[in-house]
């Protein structure tokens, strides 16, 4: 009994052995007679045998008679088909990949730009502000109160003084 129920299940599980996949892609150059197939694989005839068996159920290979040798040839049609389902798949996961991709960009946008909007907030000024204890002590207290302090000095000397009576 058959455990594959249609032409696709049996293609898929023909192609699941390595071996099959390495016959398949030897028949792929043209057309090899049975021994000449199990030659490379160090196989006995009939274990390659057994392999065809499943290739030539699956539709893949197929047989002829030419005297005493049964040349083997690929058949491409089963291949079209499986690869023709996986292609439905293909697109739907493609699609579905550029749209994650799309997606995952717009967030890596978004948090760049709020990156970018906490890291100017939280930014030290360039210019140092230190608070003064007392404002006499400041710098630019001093400079103002010389100045200041000058101008009244001068002003005193050039006014006269006045004698009380």
């Amino acid at each position: 009994m058959n455990r594959h129920s249609d032409a696709l299940s049996v293609t898929f599980a023909a192609l699941a052995d390595p071996t099959r996949r390495a016959m398949l892609l030897r028949l792929s150059q043209g057309e090899v007679s049975v021994s000449a197939l199990a030659e490379p694989f160090q196989m006995s005839l009939p274990a390659a045998t057994k392999h065809l068996r499943v290739l030539e159920r699956a539709g893949l290979v197929q047989k002829s008679r030419d005297a005493q040798r049964r040349p083997c040839r690929i058949n491409a049609e089963p291949l079209k088909q499986a690869t023709d389902w996986m292609a439905q798949y293909r697109q739907f996961w493609e699609g579905s990949l550029d749209r994650l991709d799309a997606y995952l960009q717009q967030l890596q946008a978004v948090e760049k730009a709020q990156n970018s909007a906490a890291q100017t907030l939280t930014e030290k000024p360039s210019v140092k502000v230190t608070p003064a204890t007392n404002i006499t002590d400041s710098p630019a207290f001093k400079t103002v109160a010389k100045k200041a302090g000058k101008q009244k000095h001068i002003t005193s000397k050039s006014t006269p003084r006045r004698k009380s009576p």
